[in-house]
């Protein structure tokens, strides 16, 4: 009788025990937001240009983000190298060229300022 309840004492520890285990991180990592996008937010090191509302981040392998957000956070920055944080979006301005892979599009979330100078690109 004793070591019956003593295995449904086990058994009810281990099962509490489990139900305990939760699968999803109580904290965002850092760098994403808590939206539904910090599952795709991404965060790239470039060079920042643009004027008029109109931004681009140049990376060190010379690949082009068209930059969408507060103009206010990016005008600031222009020529400095800058990390971007953000979620890929569609480009509203589709390029006449075939060569469309070059340039991506993100959503600005969040802008680190890194140089005053932008890094030679390729």
């Amino acid at each position: 009788m004793q070591r019956m309840f003593l295995f449904a004492l086990v058994l009810l520890c281990s099962t509490a025990w489990l139900g305990a285990q939760d699968q999803t991180p109580q904290n965002p990592p850092a760098g994403s937001s808590q939206t539904g996008s910090a599952a795709n937010a991404t965060s790239v090191e470039g060079c920042l240009q643009g004027s008029n509302g109109s931004f681009t981040l140049t990376d060190s392998s010379g690949t082009t983000y068209q930059l969408q957000g507060d103009a206010a956070k990016l005008s600031k920055h222009v020529g400095h190298q800058v990390q971007i944080t953000g979620s890929p979006s569609k480009s509203s301005a589709a390029s006449s060229t075939s060569d469309t892979s070059s340039q991506q599009s993100l959503t600005v979330e969040k802008v680190k300022h890194i140089s005053e100078t932008c890094k030679n690109t390729k």
